[in-house]
C-alpha cells in the first residue's frame, strides 16, 4: 500500500528566478492492486509526485511510505515508464528489455528468457534483434512497458506513457496495459491529461489542483472490467468524463478561459 501524507516539494530558484513550489499538502493513499490515475492542469505537479514515489526526487516535508517503509530512493518494488520511451538507441530490443535485469545482476540466460517472455506478452515476439529506430512509436512504447514489467515490480509508475502515439495505437496500448495489470494484479499509478483515458483505465481518478498541487477530489470509476466499446458509449461513462472536464475547466485561470472564447 502507498501512503503519501502532507507532501511538500519546492524546486529552488536559479539566478534571479524565484523558487517554484510544486506540491503542498499532497495526500494520497493507493491500495494494493489498484489502478489510480492522477489528473490535473498542466504543471500541477503530477509528474513530480510520481518521480518522488519512484525515488527519483527528494522532498521538503511530509512522508512517502510503501508498505510502511519510507521511500529513500529507487527500489525493486517499483518500475517507471516514461512518455519519451527512454530506450537505449544503440541496443537491440531484447537488450533494452533485459536492461533492468542486468542492473540487478540476473544471469544472462535468465535475462534472455524473461525478456523474450515479456516481449511476447506485449505483442513484440520476433522483434528481439530490431533497434529502436526501426520501430514505430507504439512499438517503442511496448518495449518500454516490457522492460518495466520484466523486473516484476509490485508497483508500476507511468508518466503519460501513451501521450506521444496516435489515437488508434493509444487505445490498443491502454487495453493491453489494463489486461496485463488485471492478470498480474499490480498496483498502477498513471499520470495523464486525458479524461477519456482516466475513465477507461482507472479504478479511481485523483484530481489535482493547479500548482502547488494537492488533491482536491478523488472520483471512483464504477464501471466493471473489461470496459468494452459499449460501456464507453454508456451515458454514465460520458457524464463522468464531462464531470472531470468541468472540474478541470473550473481550475483554469479566468484569463485562459476568456482567451479560448475569443
Amino acid at each position: 500500500m502507498i501512503h503519501i501524507r502532507g507532501l511538500r516539494k519546492v524546486f529552488p530558484g536559479v539566478g534571479h528566478r524565484p523558487a517554484t513550489p510544486a506540491l503542498e499538502g499532497f495526500d494520497l493513499t493507493v491500495q494494493d492492486e489498484e489502478f489510480v490515475c492522477l489528473l490535473g492542469p498542466s504543471g500541477c505537479g503530477k509528474t513530480t509526485a510520481l518521480r518522488i514515489l519512484g525515488g527519483l526526487l527528494r522532498w521538503e516535508a511530509g512522508e512517502v511510505l510503501i508498505d510502511g517503509r519510507t521511500v529513500t530512493g529507487p527500489g525493486t518494488d517499483r518500475a517507471m515508464v516514461f512518455q519519451n520511451f527512454a530506450l537505449l538507441p544503440w541496443a537491440d530490443v531484447l537488450t533494452n528489455v533485459a536492461f533492468g535485469l542486468e542492473l540487478r545482476r540476473t544471469p544472462s540466460e535468465g535475462r534472455r528468457q524473461t525478456a523474450k517472455r515479456w516481449l511476447e506478452a506485449v505483442g513484440l515476439d520476433g522483434f528481439e534483434s530490431h533497434y529502436p529506430r526501426e520501430l514505430s512509436g507504439g512499438m517503442q512504447q511496448r518495449v518500454g512497458l516490457a522492460r518495466a514489467l520484466a523486473v516484476d515490480p509490485k508497483i508500476l509508475l507511468m508518466d503519460e506513457p501513451f501521450g506521444s502515439v496516435d489515437a488508434q495505437t493509444r487505445r490498443v496500448l491502454q487495453e493491453d496495459l489494463v489486461r496485463l495489470q488485471q492478470r498480474d494484479r499490480r498496483t498502477v499509478v498513471f499520470v495523464t491529461h486525458s479524461m477519456e483515458e482516466s475513465v477507461r483505465m482507472a479504478d479511481r481518478v485523483v484530481l489535482m489542483s493547479p500548482r502547488p498541487g494537492h488533491v482536491v477530489e478523488t472520483v471512483d470509476v464504477p464501471f466493471p472490467r473489461p470496459r468494452s466499446a459499449e460501456v464507453r458509449k454508456d451515458t454514465a461513462f460520458v457524464e463522468l468524463k464531462e464531470y472531470l472536464w468541468s472540474r478541470l475547466e473550473a481550475m483554469q485561470p479566468p484569463s485562459e478561459r476568456e482567451a479560448r472564447i475569443r
